[in-house]
């Protein structure tokens, strides 16, 4: 039995009245959706705040998410979310490339993103900017899915990861950003350094940010501690692979803001890896470098181990760098995936024959 305080009372009260106003104003349009997230919101309000602070997870299924809005750390529907993210310039939806959990709440949270607010964009960093004409041309119904995804060519999980996305941008009219840098022109930096922009042609450069390194200490920092964990590096390889992470990150900021810039009144949900969002850094730092004023959140995944997939929201919280929970406007839990390999000779062949691909790229 908990106890409600007359205070928590009344505040649920006045905000289900300002909600009650909000969907008259709205009127008939995704009444039903509306109708739903007042629900949601009405019953997450009234529930005793302790009981939603020591919610268990529920994560059963390989493709389950629990989301906590931040810094509240209070559980929250894909609705609740929505309602919460209304009001934003841009949503940075962070993933794991390889989890379908966070690919299926991706494609839940732009539909009902775009359910409550039309104007809306969808940026990703899964598209090239040279392969924005061929996008185009899929989303206007003049080449097919099998001509998209050779001659683009789309990532290798295309069809089971970000085809729903495309296809509900498509269905519903939404333009789609190819926010990226050219994949060979990153590769070229990485092996190369800064001086491979002289190589570029004025077309080549247009297609990558006109400030390519602008960098931040934090985030440099946090990528080279992860580039320690997956590769032995000289120390120019390191700084050149991160003159390439700073390319995408830089152009595909760019992107998002000249999108942003010839439609304001648009709201833009951008897709990458976590890394180029999470805490605000990365591709976030360099597009509130080109506008300060953007309203901009921050969604990012929490790998939780599978011996832990029925404990508290409260001791998976506890074990969470602290700045993992100042920094974005909410997190979403999902189970790891499998184990890639077992057998460390297999794994080193592997990411041989990987980085031998590569390096086939022609750096001119």
């Amino acid at each position: 039995m908990f106890f409600i305080s007359p205070s928590v009372i009344i505040s649920s009260l006045i905000r289900v009245l300002l909600l009650i106003s909000f969907f008259a104003v709205m009127g008939c349009q995704g009444s039903a959706y509306m109708t739903a997230i007042k629900e949601e919101l009405i019953q997450a309000e009234t529930q005793p705040l302790q009981e939603k602070a020591y919610q268990t997870l529920s994560l059963n299924l390989a493709y389950d998410f629990q989301i906590i809005g931040l810094p509240s750390r209070t559980p929250l529907s894909i609705p609740q979310l929505a309602l919460r993210l209304r009001n934003y310039d841009v949503v940075f939806i962070g993933e794991f490339h390889g989890n379908h959990a966070s690919h299926l709440l991706e494609a839940r949270l732009l539909h009902a993103l775009h359910q409550q607010r039309s104007n809306i964009a969808l940026s990703m960093e899964m598209f090239d900017r040279d392969q924005q004409p061929l996008l185009d041309q899929y989303l206007d119904s003049e080449v097919g899915e099998t001509f998209l995804i050779n001659e683009a060519p789309t990532w290798p999980n295309y069809r089971a990861a970000y085809r729903p996305l495309i296809e509900y941008a498509k269905q519903n009219f939404i333009p789609v950003i190819a926010a990226n840098a050219p994949a060979d022109t990153v590769r070229c930096i990485a092996r190369n350094g800064a001086g491979y922009l002289k190589k570029l042609s004025p077309d080549g450069l247009m297609l990558i940010s006109a400030t390519p390194f602008r960098t931040d200490m934090r985030y440099k920092n946090k990528y080279l501690t992860l580039i320690e964990t997956l590769r032995n590096l000289s120390p120019q390889r390191k700084e050149q692979s991160y003159l390439a992470q700073l390319t995408r990150d830089n152009t595909m900021a760019e992107s998002i803001y000249q999108a942003w810039l010839n439609a304001p009144d648009q709201q833009i949900v951008h897709i990458n890896g976590s890394f180029h969002s999470a805490q605000h850094l990365g591709t976030v730092s360099a597009l509130k470098a080109l506008d300060p004023t953007l309203n901009i959140a921050v969604i990012s995944p929490i790998r939780i181990a599978e011996t832990a997939r029925n404990n508290s929201i409260q001791q998976v919280v506890n074990q969470l760098d602290s700045e993992q929970l100042i920094a974005d406007e909410a997190l979403y839990f999902i189970l790891g995936q499998p184990a890639s390999f077992r057998k460390s000779s297999y794994k080193k062949q592997q990411r041989k024959a990987m980085f031998n691909r590569s390096s086939q790229a022609t750096c001119y």
